[in-house]
Parts: structure tokens; sequence; C-alpha cells
């Protein structure tokens, strides 16, 4: 573990006592600074106060659910580009479903092996830590976008854009296919690793954050109606 992963925040947010605490001793155990939050209020609070680089959040809790917690965290310029892994119920596909819709990154459900999870957050902090180059030959433009892929940065018209690890996946695959249509079939299956005949706004729904982001470049994301979206860097 370098220095940055050794330095990361990780924000477990489990109203269930004893969970919470399980989670809170191994990602301990495995190196990381763990705070905790028995609330969806607390979490929110403490997001903004630590500014965590990972979040596990729990599906189900008293107050503000998961699922508002996480719309919250994307709201909030200070925080959005923070990871959420949301912890969903056994087999319940409409609860994972959702939680990818308001913006997380990863799900896990429970019951999870403690393997698992530590993996999942590993996973996350290793990339969201990983050093840029001094120089990268990985720079491309497209009109007012540049891409680093080298550096994971962003530029719309010389001002870098944020965006968490998801939104730079999706931009990724769809400027790696310009000019061609990407169904919503193709996208949940490259980018979420979801079934492509799966019925879910998904897609849609980080498409219009991703446009949003992109501001004066969200036009080079154009809708083909009926069947999905297609990358042209529009002069």
């Amino acid at each position: 573990m370098d220095a940055n992963e050794e330095n990361a925040v990780i924000l477990v947010v489990e109203d269930e006592l004893d969970i919470r605490l399980m989670i809170t001793k191994m990602l301990r155990n495995a190196g990381y600074e763990v705070i905790s939050a028995d609330s969806g209020e607390k979490g929110v609070e403490m997001a903004k106060l630590h500014k965590p680089m990972v979040i596990t959040l729990d599906r189900m809790l008293p107050g503000i659910d998961g699922l508002e917690v996480c719309r919250q965290i994307r709201a909030d310029a200070s925080i959005a580009d923070t990871y959420v892994i949301m912890v969903t119920a056994l087999g319940n596909t409409d609860d994972r479903i959702d939680g990818l819709e308001v913006g997380a990154d990863d799900y896990i459900s429970k019951p999870f092996s403690k393997r698992e999870l530590i993996l999942r957050v590993q996973a996350a902090v290793r990339r969201l830590s990983q050093q840029a180059p001094p120089s990268s030959d990985e720079e491309k433009e497209y009109g007012i976008l540049k891409i680093d892929n080298g550096k994971h940065r962003i530029w719309v018209n010389g001002q870098e854009v944020n965006m968490t690890i998801t939104e730079y996946k999706l931009l990724l695959y769809l400027v790696g296919n310009i000019d061609q249509l990407c169904s919503r079939g193709d996208l949940l299956q490259e980018v979420w690793e979801l079934p492509p005949t799966l019925n879910t706004r998904t897609v849609d729904t980080h498409i219009k954050r991703l446009r949003q982001k992109l501001g004066l470049a969200a036009d080079y994301i154009q809708t083909v109606r009926g069947a999905g979206y297609r990358f042209s860097a529009i002069e």
C-alpha cells in the first residue's frame, strides 16, 4: 500500500451496530482510516466534513435512506466525486439498479464475505490514488474536450472537470467508439458489467449527469432516439 492509499479515509454508513463494527474493524485492519455513521443524515454530514475517498453505504437506513444519501453526495460539488459502494439486500436486483441510477459506483449484496468487501474498497482506493506520471503521451483532444488517460484528467475549454470513476469510464467508452452508435445494452455491459437486456434508466441518468459536467462540450454526446448514444466532436 503506497502513501496515498494509506491516507485514504473510508466512511462506513450502516445502522446495524454489529455490521458497522465488523466493517470498520476489517477496514482498519487493512490499513485504512475509517469513520462511521449510523444514519443517512449523519452520513451526509460526515461526508461533507471529512471528504472520504470511499463510502460504503447501506441501502436501508433510518431517516433518509441510502438512495437519498447518494443523491445528496452527487449534488454537492465538494464531495460529488466520492466513490460510493452501495450495500444492498441479497438478490434484490431493484435495490442494486436503484443505487446505480442515483450515481453509486458499485454495489455489494448482504451477506457479503469480508474478503469481497476489502477487495472492492482496495480496488477503488487504488484507482483513485494512482500517481500521475510527469508526462503522458496519452493526451487526446476532441474539439474543446481534452482527455489525458495517463493521468485520468479531463478538461473542457481549458477548465478541468472532476468526474466519478463511473462517469470517466462511460466517457472513455463513448470516445473509444467515436462516431459509432453505442446502444444502452452496450453501455450497461461494458461500463457497469450488467446484462445488456436489463430494463433500467441507469445509462440515461449517468449520461444526463455526464453532459452536465461537460458543459460546453455536452453536445458531443448525441442521443440516437430509440437506440442509444453516439460521441461526435463537433467543431
